[in-house]
């Protein structure tokens, strides 16, 4: 045999090995990644060796809802932040992610001033509200939108994962499970963030809560309707008595409708919500963006004496138009 020929012998075996090794290894990534969602965040960390208690700890960082009943434009503010922080899924208490973002806030508007300062720059009533409005982009308005964005995508997987579990439950209770019973099948059937959730709601029970109580618990934390006609339905029936499995399959083909119709809905208002991000989000990272690259850009202006009402007018009229997108785009199904 030639060198030639035996170098393309071994560079073609040399290949195979390679694709052969390549394909094998993006198998088990695949098979090790469908057995990871095959369960839920919960049922990892008690299959690690936490203790129930532990996990319900961890899972239960944004509790309690302290901003549930506040009253007020500042308290339903406080409220809206603190759902979106139990929705979002983040390992944090709500009320340090808001200590974090009021100091990230507070510590980025006193770098502008003193950099401003060192720059040259006079310290003025204009240059101070600019910082001021550049710390609360930076450090309030971008990570609201990220939050809100990761809220939102939590909310509807919830929402696509809520008819499913509603089956199962159904299933359980018609094979002759008590409530608890079918309720332990979702925990172990279901992917986050709804598996995780029904946990937290059995170990809520085991702890000596109410089912009912736990399940609106988890209704209050997350605002939707279908998990609130649920608990609803199980506080009739327990109430008025009659099948349960009956009742709760009328209320699983009554979510379905309006899962149709709430989706034909976000298609219909794709591109105005679209718009509404972009609109919202565009001006704080223009801001905040353009600030960083060209600072002189906004304090060779801030000394005019016209900059201070100028600048405060574009502030309020963003907050009008983000307020008004916000009630356009709020579509109720």
């Amino acid at each position: 045999m030639s060198p030639t020929i035996a170098r393309l012998v071994v560079l073609i075996l040399l290949f195979v090995a390679v694709f052969l090794l390549a394909e094998l290894a993006i198998s088990a990534v695949r098979r090790r990644s469908s057995e990871t969602r095959a369960i839920n965040k919960r049922l990892r960390m008690i299959e690690g060796g936490m203790g129930r208690e532990l996990v319900s700890s961890k899972l239960r960082k944004s509790q309690p809802f302290e901003f549930a009943s506040g009253n007020g434009f500042i308290g339903k503010a406080l409220a809206n932040i603190q759902q979106s922080v139990i929705a979002s899924g983040v390992a944090m208490p709500a009320h340090q992610i808001m200590l974090a973002m009021a100091l990230g806030s507070a510590l980025v508007t006193v770098i502008v001033i003193i950099g401003a300062a060192i720059a040259g720059y006079a310290i003025n009533f204009g240059s101070v509200q600019l910082a001021l409005v550049v710390g609360l982009a930076i450090g309030l308005g971008i990570p609201l939108v990220i939050l809100s964005r990761i809220a939102s995508k939590r909310r509807q997987k919830m929402q696509e994962q809520f008819p499913v579990a509603l089956d199962i439950f159904i299933r359980g209770l018609r094979s002759g499970h008590p409530v608890s019973s079918a309720l332990d099948l979702l925990t172990k059937e279901m992917e986050d963030p709804l598996g995780s959730e029904f946990g937290l709601v059995l170990d809520e029970v085991a702890y000596g809560a109410d089912v009912r109580d736990a399940l609106q618990s988890m209704a209050d934390r997350w605002g939707l309707e279908d998990i609130q006609m649920f608990v609803v339905s199980l506080s009739v029936q327990n109430e008025t008595g009659g099948n349960l499995a009956e009742i709760l399959t009328n209320l699983s083909s009554v979510i379905r409708e309006r899962t149709s119709m709430y989706m034909k809905v976000r298609a219909l208002s794709s591109e105005g919500r679209m718009t509404a991000l972009v609109l919202t989000a565009l001006p704080l990272l223009t801001i905040s963006g353009l600030f960083l690259l060209n600072p002189s850009f906004y304090l060779d202006v801030a000394q005019d004496p016209i900059f201070v009402p100028g600048f405060l007018g574009l502030v309020v009229l963003y907050f009008i138009g983000f307020f008004t997108i916000r009630r356009m785009i709020d579509l109720k199904v």
